[in-house]
């Protein structure tokens, strides 16, 4: 019952299939705003869960537009690639961050995160 307004960024958790796409299982996870961080009001849906992120240190990539699936997978293979066979990170998953409400036409910022092991 409590308005919370549009956070930044809007996540969520693709896990990779073995082609590279998606699964059908995904997880979007929404920020709480600072001032409700210490005291979140209690979610009446069974289905929505509040969950707090650990630190984490991320390699990431970063591009506009309207993203949709198939630019997530595509960034996620390009950021696959600039990081090489050196760098170890989370292979299970990684993350897809939408930064703008959708009415914004330009300028718009979407990053593919990779969590670092």
């Amino acid at each position: 019952g409590v308005g919370m307004g549009m956070t930044a960024p809007v996540s969520i958790t693709a896990f990779p299939a073995e082609d590279g796409s998606f699964q059908q299982k995904v997880k979007v996870s929404l920020r709480i705003p600072s001032q409700f961080q210490d005291n979140p009001p209690c979610p009446t849906d069974e289905s929505i869960k509040i969950e707090e992120r650990q630190e984490m240190t991320i390699y990431s990539t970063q591009f506009g537009g309207y993203a949709k699936e198939a630019d997530y997978v595509n960034y996620a293979a390009k950021l696959q690639a600039a990081l090489g066979t050196d760098a170890a990170y989370r292979k299970d998953f990684y993350l897809c961050n939408g930064y703008d409400p959708p009415m914004k036409p330009y300028g718009r910022r979407n990053e593919v995160w990779f969590v670092k092991e």
